[in-house]
């Protein structure tokens, strides 16, 4: 069945949202976007500071690239507002062109010119003269591009040509930089170094940065913010850590991360489980779903209850996968569930008999009707 979007906000006049969303950099407020009353982005809330790194991660089809697209001004929302820099773009009778945003786009594909150089690519859309040429060459330079500037972009690895892109957005000076996956063509060897790249030359330009991205791990370790975006909807806001560790909801919970699920018994701060008496992030009482990360668990070959041993669980290794910088061990709790433990590349015991799992870190619980 379609769904349509339902906002608050449609009949509230621009100049409210003016004085309300002039601090952020980028604020959005209460946006909806419907596509042939199907609803695509819902009730989309976010601020973004001047001069940082701002992820919106989710699964594929819950928004967040038709998230950026509103912002960017390809697409005209069906409600709520943008302020980018406390000018309003968009809102009630209110629809600035993308073109008039001062926004900079790195395509999923970079988009660039195939005929043209890497000069000629960053130089696009910049204006002639002493002042765009000295702004084409801080921008080569800046993504380490001034020695291969005659090159086209065919003659370039996917890394140097995600740094063109790169620098062509920043190249007209934008207010903000938006990323729209930006790293998913690149081979698994080449992401974890370009991002790292990118973050560096995004810190070094002080420029604020929107990116969208279906990879937790890439939002984690880039972002200063993460929103986590879920069917439509923004289910939390917050730091890496804080996100990554206090979760919202246990939705939240199962896509950020690996996490284990166990039945628990929540009272006092605590919360018994199959693990033993574990304490808990929350208040909560009565019977909750316990999510558990795989690197709290530790394992032991000693007896449980044995002196000054940590409660926990006979428990008994039935796979390995060894990824050289730890491994991940999974075993079976003695109630048959399966439990996923992530450890160094020399922690997990040799036997698979007599083995002990324990947690003595805070875990996150959450109703168990959720």
């Amino acid at each position: 069945m379609k769904s349509k979007c339902y906002a608050g906000n449609s009949a509230v006049a621009p100049r409210d949202y003016v004085t309300t969303m002039s601090d952020p950099m980028v604020h959005c407020e209460t946006l909806s976007k419907s596509f042939n009353g199907t609803c695509a982005v819902q009730d989309v809330s976010v601020a973004v500071e001047e001069g940082s790194l701002f992820a919106l991660v989710g699964p594929s089809g819950c928004g967040k690239t038709t998230t950026l697209r509103l912002i960017a001004g390809f697409e005209r929302a069906d409600s709520g507002a943008v302020a980018i820099r406390g000018r309003l773009v968009s809102g009630p009778g209110v629809h600035v062109p993308a073109e008039q945003r001062r926004v900079g786009m790195v395509f999923q594909d970079y988009a660039l010119f195939p005929h043209l150089s890497v000069r000629e690519n960053v130089g696009f859309g910049v204006p002639k003269g002493n002042e765009g040429r000295s702004r084409i060459q801080a921008m080569l330079e800046l993504v380490g591009l001034a020695e291969v500037d005659a090159r086209l972009p065919h003659d370039l690895s996917g890394g140097e040509q995600q740094r063109v892109a790169l620098a062509r957005a920043l190249a007209s000076n934008p207010a903000i930089v938006l990323l729209d996956e930006p790293f998913s063509n690149l081979d698994a060897s080449l992401r974890t170094r370009v991002r790292a790249e990118v973050k560096q030359i995004l810190k070094n330009a002080g420029t604020t940065a929107i990116f969208v991205t279906h990879d937790q791990d890439e939002a984690l370790s880039l972002a200063d913010q993460v929103s986590v975006m879920l069917k439509g909807r923004i289910a939390q806001t917050g730091t890496p850590e804080e996100v990554y560790t206090s979760p919202a909801s246990l939705a939240v919970a199962t896509f950020l991360g690996e996490a284990n699920l166990l039945d628990g018994h929540a009272a006092d701060g605590k919360v018994q489980t199959e693990l033993g008496l574990l304490p808990a992030t929350t208040p909560a009482n009565g019977p909750v779903t316990v999510v558990v990360r795989p690197e709290l668990v530790q394992l032991h070959q000693e007896v449980p209850g044995g002196p000054g041993e940590p409660s926990g669980a006979l428990v008994h290794i039935v796979d390995r996968e060894f990824y050289g910088h730890d491994q991940l061990i999974h075993v079976r709790l003695p109630s048959g569930a399966p439990l996923r433990v992530r450890c160094g590349p020399g922690q997990a015991p040799d036997a698979s008999e007599g083995i002990v799992a324990s947690v003595s870190a805070a875990v996150s619980t959450f109703p168990a009707t959720e």
